[in-house]
């Protein structure tokens, strides 16, 4: 027989006159009590974060909020433009480029980090073993690489400085740190620990689920992408990033052949 178990969640209640937030109460506890980066790891994870593990998020939260004219932004512009009176869903559009590829590869660098740590051979031997997995399959290492940032990126000693501040133990940037040195040698060259990586490593030592992880990028990204929609409405790119794409794109068919 099926499980009929009736589903139940643990993190909002309220009645007529009052709303609980993972038993807190939201108007006598947390409004006015605590930060957003408080409320936020409350929210996800089930408990007050201690104040090292605040400076850690908050770290990561600024890092990732702002990177440019990346897919993530050019995607939000085009969407308001072409849907002025929808601010959330140019957000959302700009939210749906948070993967594999770009700004959430801390999930990947985290799941390798994971793979590490429970290895009964070791880090190193574990390190070694993925730096040539990788390069034999030819697949891109999460959390390392930068295509502007070389030989290294500026902001990963500045996260994992802000972290070993904070007290953490260190065994997930320790693994961090042994997969790159093993990446330089199987790759014969130094390839750089990205902000992801770092992140990934500094968010282990905090505890934060691999699962989530990608999770904490979607919402500091949501807060810069609300600052490219207020540029866009002050001061228009998205004209010129389409006017700029169509004269990069060649059409590669036969039909305006004949009219050139």
């Amino acid at each position: 027989m099926a499980d009929q178990r009736k589903p139940t969640t643990a993190i909002c209640a309220y009645t007529s006159d009052a709303i609980y937030v993972r038993d807190k109460s939201l108007v006598d506890e947390l409004i006015g009590e605590i930060t957003f980066t408080q409320m936020m790891f409350f929210q996800i994870m089930g408990r007050m974060p201690s104040p090292a593990e605040v400076k850690i998020v908050d770290a990561v939260l600024v890092t990732l909020m702002e990177h440019g004219i990346t897919p993530s932004a050019i995607a939000t512009r085009l969407t308001l433009m072409s849907a002025p009176e929808s601010l959330q869903g140019a957000v959302a559009a700009g939210l749906l480029g948070v993967g594999g590829q770009f700004l959430g590869t801390m999930q990947g660098a985290a799941e390798l980090i994971a793979e590490m740590m429970a290895a009964e051979d070791g880090v190193p031997a574990a390190a070694e073993r993925i730096a040539r997995r990788h390069r034999a399959s030819k697949t891109a290492l999460p959390g390392f690489g930068h295509n502007l940032h070389r030989p290294d990126d500026p902001r990963t000693p500045k996260i994992l400085a802000v972290a070993t501040a904070a007290g953490v133990q260190g065994k997930h940037i320790a693994a961090l740190l042994a997969l790159g040195e093993a990446v330089d040698r199987v790759y014969e060259r130094h390839i750089t620990i990205n902000a992801t990586g770092a992140i990934a490593a500094v968010l282990s030592e905090i505890g934060i689920p691999v699962e989530v992880m990608r999770g904490f990028a979607v919402i500091t990204r949501a807060a810069g992408l609300v600052g490219h929609v207020k540029e866009e409405l002050e001061n228009p790119a998205a004209r010129g990033i389409w006017d700029a794409a169509t004269h990069a794109v060649e059409y590669s068919g036969n039909a305006l052949k004949n009219h050139a």
